[in-house]
């Protein structure tokens, strides 16, 4: 007997998910020292994101002060991004602050946007010239005017960067980056049955930008922390024991290495 064709949902993954992959700049890589096993055409990331976790832990260890330990996570920063260039990944999302964190003490917050502030405008000349496009995951309107200012100045200074796309989230969580998408697709008068997993995408922080392939995080810790927890639906995780003041380009590679060595399935 013939069996009747099945019925699949229209919208069902990843159909919803890959209309965003023309979207995303189209890095190379400068050198050819890849490492060993990995082909740069079919298995480095399009889109890494970072959970950089360790910076007190690293301080308190060296008796330092957290806000030291900080200062010393955006040299870390500095450092990848040029390697993260070099090897031609396009994309880039960095956990830098989130809501939760308002929870901390007065001073340490304070202190990460006064780093901040200090890093985009002595940086911001070197992003530019790198050809790095920022791009801010989170509610701007939050955060104290200096901090805005110092924000929107490097979005503006930044805009034609076309080599990397640095995603910077602060003040961002992912539970209110949904919030976020909701309230926009009800002010825009969507009917409820219009509503599809590409709405919801196109609403998000990130629209328009494929999902992370790689999610990384550093300093021992496996958990995701309200970080993308849309986009990372399918993204492969790598966790590494390293704080993140010592993760280097040795670390990132070993990261890439290990995702080129895995098979995604998504779901098939």
């Amino acid at each position: 007997m013939a069996r009747t064709p099945l019925a699949r949902p229209t919208d069902a993954p990843p159909t919803a998910h890959g209309s965003a992959m023309a979207a995303a700049p189209g890095a190379t890589p400068d050198t050819p020292d890849e490492p060993s096993g990995i082909s740069p055409e079919r298995d480095l990331p399009h889109h890494v994101a970072i959970i950089m976790d360790g910076n007190r832990r690293w301080a308190r260890a060296r008796g330092l002060s957290d806000l030291e330990g900080h200062a010393a996570g955006v040299e870390a920063i500095r450092r990848l991004l040029r390697h993260v260039v070099r090897r031609g990944v396009p994309i880039l999302s960095l956990y830098a602050f989130s809501r939760e964190n308002w929870a901390r003490s007065d001073a340490e917050v304070v202190g990460l946007f006064g780093l901040l502030e200090q890093a985009i405008r002595s940086e911001t000349p070197e992003l530019k010239a790198e050809g790095v496009r920022v791009q801010l995951l989170g509610r701007l309107d939050e955060l104290p005017p200096e901090t805005r200012r110092s924000i929107l100045s490097a979005l503006d200074e930044t805009a034609g960067g076309n080599r990397l796309l640095l995603n910077v989230a602060f003040n961002y969580a992912g539970r209110t980056e949904l919030v976020d998408a909701v309230r926009q697709i009800i002010a825009a008068g969507m009917p409820a049955d219009a509503v599809d997993e590409a709405t919801i995408a196109d609403a998000l922080y990130t629209a328009g930008l494929p999902d992370p392939d790689l999610v990384i995080r550093t300093g021992g810790e496996q958990r995701i922390s309200n970080f993308l927890i849309w986009q990372a639906a399918y993204s492969e995780f790598y966790f590494s024991p390293v704080l993140w003041p010592d993760f280097d380009a040795a670390e990132f590679d070993a990261a890439v290495l290990e995702f080129a060595q895995r098979t995604r399935r998504f779901g098939r």
